[in-house]
């Protein structure tokens, strides 16, 4: 019988791979077997990302890759099945903010907001889908945001497209049932990556209403995005499509 969390044999792309939320999500599939495509745009943290993936014993390879062109996505998706032969796993994880309040924010604040978080997650989506199907089957995670699910006046740009990721993820979902690729949403709350710092650095006083919200009593760490990312992308998930799961330490649960 199969180990159902075992991704042995099995190839992920991670977009926005080589740091934060996308590099914890990158160690728990390279532990669990899979080999991994770290696709993101600065060539010196891809390979730092590589490196320490190889050492977990992991095969893994460096794409460069800008998720807002078209033929720079195509390119990922080629390079990835010349190299390790299928796809099976796509996660969608990159992403930026531009923290504006609305009435400041231009309209090229906005597009590139968008076109990085949502439009760059239907094209990774629309291009992975063929090689997915091919492979008989396939998973696909998108990486959402407590945004998904509340408003918040300084960001716009990022909650819009964040909400728009679950309700991609719904009709993605409900598109490819019948190919057999299981397509859901994570959500994760208050992570302490380089975004979340930048923010906590121009918003000092959010630190403490945050972390006083958050019934676990601690912000989340890269490592604890590893195990959803595997569950999402093992057999273990098989029956479980169109989701949107919270990985908060309870923030988005608690009604006071």
């Amino acid at each position: 019988m199969a180990q159902p969390f075992d991704l042995s044999g099995r190839v992920a792309i991670v977009t926005g791979g080589n740091g934060g939320i996308g590099l914890g999500m990158s160690r728990g599939l390279a532990a669990a077997g899979a080999s991994v495509v770290v696709a993101a745009r600065r060539a010196d943290r891809n390979q730092q990302a590589v490196a320490e993936l190889t050492a977990l014993g992991a095969h893994a390879m460096a794409v460069e890759v800008d998720v807002r062109s078209e033929a720079s996505i195509k390119d990922l998706m080629r390079l990835t099945v010349e190299r390790f032969g299928r796809l099976d796993i796509l996660i969608n994880n990159a992403g930026t903010n531009i923290r504006r309040q609305p009435q400041d924010m231009t309209l090229d604040e906005w597009n590139t907001v968008l076109e990085t978080n949502l439009t760059s997650a239907f094209l990774c989506s629309r291009d992975a889908y063929p090689h997915l199907k091919g492979a008989g089957g396939g998973k696909i995670v998108n990486i959402g945001s407590m945004m998904s699910i509340f408003g918040t006046p300084f960001a716009p740009a990022y909650a819009a497209s964040k909400g728009g990721i679950v309700q991609l993820t719904k009709s993605l979902a409900t598109a490819w049932a019948d190919d057999h690729i299981q397509v859901n949403a994570v959500l994760p709350g208050w992570i302490d990556t380089e975004l979340t710092r930048s923010g906590r650095e121009q918003l000092p006083e959010f630190y403490g209403r945050v972390l006083g919200r958050i019934p676990d009593g601690r912000w989340g760490e890269e490592q604890d995005m590893a195990g959803i990312a595997v569950f999402l992308a093992s057999s273990a998930s098989d029956y479980i499509t169109g989701a949107a799961i919270p990985v908060d330490g309870g923030y988005s649960s608690l009604g006071i």
